[in-house]
């Protein structure tokens, strides 16, 4: 795995677009790479990485964005794989799970990642997105009615927000629903997410696997 993620790295920093891309899904479609490797050892590793060298500190911003842009298109190129993974693991369905980020979040790559775990742990995912807007997500919550709701909060700024969220939620479902927090805005404190009143905190991919009772993810 160093060495799929050295080269993978190189390409990456180089902003390569065609051979990151290209890469991964040669090693995906011969079998060499796993796809919740490719998660949780190489994209995840690389995104919280990020990094920018003195010649370059006026454009660490722009070049972060060309590589999250380069790692969205690898995770859109990836999906065929996760449903080939759920499907080998012969999972049952789990019923609805619903992925968003609060108002002004912008940062949705984890998300994305998010709802794909959940796809591979049989739910049938709503992956809504970045800055969602929350009166139509409330308005069509008792439709939709998901046994799991996912938040990403990326910026600690939102968390307030993720709480009027989550609180506003509790008072509208009259059913049994799983409600998750996770992103960089709990990482310096992972008891963070008891402000924001949701039932467990997901650190990375395998506690989402964990708190849904997906056994088959390792």
């Amino acid at each position: 795995m160093h060495e799929l993620y050295d080269e993978f790295i190189r390409y990456f920093y180089e902003e390569n677009k065609e051979k990151t891309v290209s890469f991964i899904i040669e090693k995906l479609q011969k079998g060499e790479l796993d796809v919740l490797d490719l998660y949780s050892q190489i994209l995840t590793p690389a995104l919280n990485d990020l990094q920018c060298s003195l010649e370059e500190k006026r454009i660490c911003i722009w070049k972060e964005h060309v590589k999250t842009a380069i790692a969205r298109t690898v995770v859109e190129c990836a999906y065929p794989y996760i449903l080939k993974k759920r499907d080998s693991l012969g999972v049952a369905s789990h019923g609805i799970a619903v992925v968003l980020c609060p108002p002004e979040e912008y940062h949705d790559l984890g998300a994305r990642m998010v709802a794909d775990m959940l796809t591979i742990c049989g739910y049938n995912t709503v992956y809504v997105g970045s800055n969602t807007p929350y009166n139509d997500f409330y308005n069509a919550i008792d439709y939709i009615r998901p046994d799991v709701i996912a938040i990403s909060v990326s910026n600690y700024y939102n968390v307030i927000a993720t709480k009027r969220i989550i609180e506003e939620l509790r008072k509208a479902i009259d059913f049994e629903v799983t409600i998750m927090v996770g992103g960089n805005a709990f990482a310096d404190d992972p008891e963070r997410y008891k402000i924001t009143g949701a039932d467990r905190h997901a650190k990375n991919l395998s506690d989402i696997a964990e708190i849904v009772g997906c056994e088959v993810v390792k």
